[in-house]
């Protein structure tokens, strides 16, 4: 693999984009069923709250050690305040627009002894009035990262991804997108969309062979105008389509604890690299092996410089 060092690494500034969410987490014991339903009866114990969406995505690339700034949409809630304090105390830096009427994702979890029970969303979609205004400080924020990372979870923060690319490609950035949904004409023009193997699926429908896949990868990247099209398939590892063909990496998770979040980590480690000059190929390697770490820990994780390098 291509060697990367600290000093490089500290300089590069990630531009992340999307819906960020907060993820919130109850921790209790479980020692008896409900006599009102067959449902276990979790006695809590300890809340914690974590970055979640995008902001985990952000969260990822500052761990690693790069910068990161994190353009969204809120609400006027406590949840965006919960959101924005624990951003500024990471050292990210929030562009968040508000909105009134919207009311900030949230995703509760329930945990009882280390096993999920339970997860609550509480979401709405954001004003497009907002949004536009979010795409007019994009255009002046690109112009100082040497990258950018659209992070969309289908909540309305990327309406105007369109505009957004458009201004990247001008400002001559890598761009990055984690998609959503079945329309991926949005995407177009962009450096690399990282889709994980079922919403491949969704998109150019079951592939029965490893040909038959990298076929309708390559149509598939060629319509949209894109650098590269990267599938993250869980055991089976990523594989890469881009003008050179394919190329693909073997899984190197030693132990699945949780795969919440994983591929945040695998795109914002692409995302970082590629802010210090690597190629798509060149990142692709670290990338893997990151994603194999956070995956051996619980919840919504992360990994360090350290941690990637060892």
């Amino acid at each position: 693999m291509k060697t990367i060092d600290h000093p490089t690494f500290s300089k590069a500034r990630v531009l992340v984009v999307g819906d960020v969410m907060l993820d919130r987490y109850w921790y209790g014991d479980v020692e008896r069923i409900s006599p009102e339903a067959p449902v276990p009866v979790v006695r809590i114990q300890r809340e914690e709250d974590r970055l979640g969406g995008s902001a985990n995505v952000a969260f990822n690339v500052f761990s690693l050690g790069a910068k990161a700034s994190l353009l969204s949409v809120v609400g006027e809630d406590e949840a965006s305040q919960k959101l924005e304090a624990i951003l500024l105390n990471t050292g990210i830096e929030p562009f968040l627009g508000r909105d009134a009427d919207l009311k900030t994702t949230v995703k509760l979890r329930i945990i009882g002894r280390q096993q999920q029970l339970l997860r609550a969303d509480f979401e709405a979609k954001p004003q497009k009035e907002i949004l536009a205004s979010q795409t007019e400080r994009f255009a002046q924020l690109v112009k100082t990262h040497q990258a950018v990372l659209f992070s969309d979870y289908g909540k309305g923060g990327l309406a105007h991804v369109k505009d957004m690319i458009e201004q990247a490609t001008l400002a001559k950035c890598p761009i990055l997108v984690d998609p959503k949904g079945t329309d991926y004409s949005k995407y177009k023009g962009a450096s690399v969309i990282t889709p994980n193997k079922s919403e491949m699926q969704e998109v150019v429908g079951v592939w029965r062979s490893e040909e038959e896949l990298q076929a309708k990868a390559q149509n598939l990247r060629q319509a949209l105008s894109l650098d590269a099209v990267l599938v993250t398939r869980s055991e089976e590892g990523m594989s890469l389509f881009d003008k050179q063909g394919d190329y693909h990496v073997k899984a190197q998770a030693r132990e699945v604890f949780d795969v919440t979040g994983a591929g945040d980590t695998v795109i914002a480690t692409l995302a970082s690299l590629m802010a210090c000059g690597f190629s798509i190929r060149e990142a692709l390697p670290w990338a893997n092996k990151a994603g194999g770490i956070v995956v051996g820990k619980f919840g919504t994780a992360s990994l360090s410089f350290e941690e990637l390098i060892a």
